[in-house]
């Protein structure tokens, strides 16, 4: 190998080795700085809902009719935290129903997507809030393609904002500083 062949694969070597210690830095800063958007998310959930977020899990399940909400405490013997909850579910779907989205806004401090059309068109939405060991849903029907659009639209923003899951069987998503114990169920926490 020439020279010049020599200091190019040597350049060529070295700016790699250095271009993949930078990447690789920047990605264990990432994991370690704090979602700040998100803790901040969870803090206002926290006081509009009632409960602890950290210890509560969210689904948004997108489904052909609509979709539903469920919340439920992690620990089922916190009666307290899953009365808490029905009553927020119950709340939730009264306000839903009279095109009334000020505790959406209030948790994510700004509109959230899908609700003005959902607002526009709820005479063709019903919601009916149903309660489970652990807490409660919103199950959330239309035949109304746009009103339809519109759920999926305000689930796919909640799912993002709160690290939630999609349906009640999917992994959970580990949250910053939370251990697993292994002991939890297989939904978002």
């Amino acid at each position: 190998m020439r020279t010049t062949e020599l200091r190019t694969w040597l350049c060529v070597g070295a700016t790699a080795t250095v271009l993949g210690s930078c990447t690789a830095q920047r990605s264990d800063d990432a994991k370690e700085a704090p979602d700040s958007g998100y803790a901040a998310t969870q803090q206002r959930g926290a006081q509009v809902m009632g409960v602890d977020q950290y210890t509560s899990a969210h689904v948004f399940e997108d489904l052909p009719d609509g979709g539903r909400i469920i919340l439920e405490r992690n620990d089922g013997k916190d009666s307290a935290g899953i009365a808490t909850i029905r009553q927020h579910m119950r709340s939730i779907a009264s306000d839903f129903r009279a095109g009334e989205f000020s505790k959406p806004f209030a948790v994510h401090a700004q509109t959230v997507p899908g609700t003005p059309a959902m607002t526009a068109r709820r005479a063709n939405i019903t919601y009916e809030p149903m309660d489970r060991p652990r807490g409660a849903e919103v199950r959330i029907r239309t035949t109304d393609t746009v009103a339809v659009r519109a759920i999926h639209e305000f689930f796919a923003y909640q799912r993002g904002a709160h690290h939630a899951a999609g349906h009640e069987s999917m992994s959970h998503e580990m949250r910053p500083g939370q251990a697993d114990s292994g002991s939890s169920p297989t939904r978002e926490k």
